[in-house]
């Protein structure tokens, strides 16, 4: 499994350049449509998402194992919250990337039989809990680098209460929050990127009722924000 692992792996810059010009395609269909252009012009945009859809999916093939490994490896972090939330949200993952290789065979003919709705709604399921257990280690995380923060702060200034006092106040914590996200790039990153992405499977669910616009530009502005951190390790959420 671990050669597998490493044979998939740089696929994954591909597949973020083929979902952000997924996604651009769509939002440039949906914008030109809602200004009037030609009806063939939008449908070749389409066209293109489409075809674009089905080229990430050819590169996803086999990255269910990458996942389960990750998951294997989050088992043995000793904090138990994030261990939780990072080992369920790689299984969660492994499953919906699973069922993601199966629409792809179906798709392209290998399995003609398969109910693509079906599974393409359970795929969503997953990946919309992998991206809850997502937003769930970043609060968690975000937390804790506040509580440190406010001690930080309290003893820096002699632990005379004013510093927690002030945090205690509605604006007090956003400005503490705002302070603690400026500081740590990998974590602002994670929760912007998780925050575009629930959109698209509540979205396909139908359990919030977007635009296809709105769609498109979270899809597009997750997949830079994607893009950033696999070209910038260091801009990645560890672990």
């Amino acid at each position: 499994m671990d050669a597998w692992v490493r044979f998939t792996t740089p696929s994954q810059g591909r597949e973020r350049l083929f979902r952000a010009a997924q996604y651009a395609s769509a939002l440039l269909a949906y914008s030109l449509q809602k200004s009037g252009a030609s009806l063939e012009l939008v449908q070749r945009l389409k066209q293109l998402e489409a075809h674009l859809s089905l080229g990430r999916k050819l590169f996803r093939l086999g990255n269910s194992a990458e996942s389960l490994e990750a998951a294997k490896r989050a088992v043995h972090l000793s904090d138990l919250v994030l261990r939780f939330c990072i080992t369920i949200s790689h299984l969660n993952r492994a499953m919906y990337l699973g069922c993601d290789n199966l629409l792809w065979a179906g798709k392209v003919g290998l399995a003609p039989t398969l109910d693509q709705d079906k599974w393409s709604r359970r795929s969503f399921r997953y990946y919309l809990f992998a991206l809850l257990m997502n937003l769930s280690r970043d609060a968690y995380e975000l937390s804790l680098l506040a509580e440190r923060e406010v001690r930080s702060r309290s003893k820096a200034e002699g632990g005379n209460g004013t510093v927690g006092g002030t945090a205690g106040t509605p604006v007090g914590r956003l400005q503490l929050l705002c302070h603690v996200l400026r500081a740590n790039p990998p974590l602002l990153l994670d929760i912007l990127k998780n925050c575009c992405d629930v959109f698209i499977p509540l979205n396909r669910l139908g359990l919030l009722k977007n635009s296809p616009g709105v769609v498109a530009f979270c899809g597009l502005s997750s997949s830079i924000l994607s893009i950033l951190t696999i070209s910038h390790p260091w801009l990645k959420l560890k672990p």
